[in-house]
């Protein structure tokens, strides 16, 4: 018998102390509530059912429960209203919606108001059973984050402005849903580390986080690197491979740069998401996969759709809930804190002293516009470093340009964007080589000559890849 709860076993539940969750399945069909009733009963999930919104919200002022499943279309209204009231009333209930196959907007409705996430009708269950293990696993960490104090060296965006202290709320919040994020930013805001966040404080953190920069893959290996494919397949595929959603299942898939995708991989990639599904190249056959798609670009995906350069229909998949994260100009009070930390950072890579900034040198920091962001503060410190006596860090010694920077052209291709970080590289390479050169590629000797440490030589070298 399955182990769903019947209106008569109410007063058995209410006096009943059971190990096992409770979901509230909300469906008109009976047929439905049953399907999904004996699904989850085979998960050890126990079940009380509302057959349309006013019995639901009766049912939510009784019992606590740890999921619920929730169907679009009620008698006396519709699955929108009820994941609005439980996100205002019981904010950490994850609840599921039900909606009809194909249809996507009420799925992206339903994640914007606020649903853990959605199963098309006819329910898959697969898709059902892996949804279901993620939100109690999502209710089980909340319960135990509560009573845990927080690990100090979980990573985190560091920052004690009001700007950062509202991203981190925003980044809780997302990790609770299932729903597709877009990051949007400037280049070296934090982008991936945004994303890392959303990955680690969700119930998919047991399982990897696969990042990848869309535009470093060649278009013609594309296909296979997403999806993967079989022995045979196609010139040089000596063996079977798989994709970077196979490499995900589970966790989190993060599409850096997306708007490098070129069009034809928009279209294959937009509906692996829709259908949940991949066909690895020369196979027959297509592979469900279980995977929670992040995004992000430095460049205005509204300008690319606008030019033909990117999917619209792409764009509102993933872009479901869109988190920005500011210029570090925004909150220049960030800074000394920033500094202090990738000077310790540093120092420890190296194996010195930590060195200290002086009065004028923070000033200087506090006054320049960074427009390669946290980045760009990491790689002058980097190079301060280098150059400073006596554990001191003047300002002559950040060398930061005397003149105003431009801002980058949002639509231009990355490779032409204004980087100083790179040309502040460019110059260490040139002198590292020279001062090698001079020396007879003895490092030892080089290093003395740039008035560096062996360890900050060789720590360089590597870094700038002139091994």
């Amino acid at each position: 018998m399955p182990k769903h709860v019947n209106n008569n076993d109410i007063l058995e539940i209410a006096h009943t102390v059971s190990q096992h969750p409770l979901a509230l399945i909300v469906d008109d069909e009976p047929d439905i509530r049953e399907l999904l009733a004996i699904t989850l009963s085979r998960m050890d999930v126990r079940c009380l059912s509302a057959e349309n919104l006013t019995a639901a919200k009766r049912h939510l002022t009784e019992y606590e429960f740890d999921l619920c499943l929730t169907d679009m279309r009620l008698p006396d209204g519709n699955g929108i209203d009820l994941v609005r009231h439980i996100q205002q009333h019981y904010p950490e209930l994850p609840v599921a919606m039900i909606t009809a196959h194909g249809n996507m907007e009420s799925a992206i409705e339903a994640l914007k108001a606020g649903a853990y996430d959605f199963v098309n009708k006819p329910v898959d269950i697969q898709d059902l059973r892996s949804l279901v293990t993620t939100a109690l696993k999502l209710e089980r960490r909340q319960s135990a984050r509560s009573d845990t104090p927080t690990d100090p060296g979980r990573t985190t965006l560091l920052g004690d402005s009001p700007l950062m202290a509202q991203i981190r709320q925003t980044i809780a919040k997302l990790a609770r849903s299932q729903a597709p994020v877009y990051i949007s930013g400037s280049s070296g805001v934090g982008k991936e580390l945004a994303a890392r966040l959303i990955h680690e404080q969700g119930p998919r953190r047991d399982h990897p986080f696969v990042p990848v920069n869309c535009g470093a893959i060649p278009a013609e290996l594309m296909e296979s690197e997403f999806f993967g494919h079989k022995k045979g397949s196609f010139t040089g595929a000596s063996s079977d491979k798989a994709g970077l959603f196979q490499a995900a299942e589970g966790g989190t898939l993060f599409l850096d740069e997306v708007a490098e995708l070129p069009l034809p991989m928009q279209v294959k990639l937009l509906r692996a998401i829709q259908e949940k599904a991949i066909r690895p190249i020369g196979s027959q056959q297509e592979l469900h996969v279980d995977v929670r798609i992040l995004s992000a670009s430095h460049k205005d995906l509204g300008r690319l759709i606008h030019s033909g350069q990117f999917r619209q229909d792409l764009y509102y998949r993933i872009n479901v809930i869109e988190l920005h994260l500011p210029d570090l100009a925004e909150r220049p009070e960030d800074i000394p804190l920033l500094a202090d930390y990738f000077l310790h950072r540093i120092a420890a890579d190296w194996q010195v002293e930590v060195p200290q900034l002086s009065d004028d040198a923070l000033q200087a920091l506090r006054a320049y516009p960074f427009p390669g962001n946290v980045r760009e503060l990491e790689n002058l410190l980097e190079r301060a470093m280098t150059l400073c006596e006596n554990q001191i860090i003047d300002a002559t010694d950040l060398n930061l340009p005397a003149g105003p920077v431009g801002e980058p052209d949002a639509t231009a291709p990355a490779t032409e964007e204004r980087p100083l970080d790179s040309s502040l590289q460019e110059q260490e390479k040139q002198a590292i080589r020279q001062a090698l050169e001079q020396t007879r590629y003895n490092k030892t000797a080089a290093a003395r000559l740039l008035g560096l440490s062996f360890r900050q030589l060789r720590y360089r070298i590597k870094k700038l890849g002139l091994e």
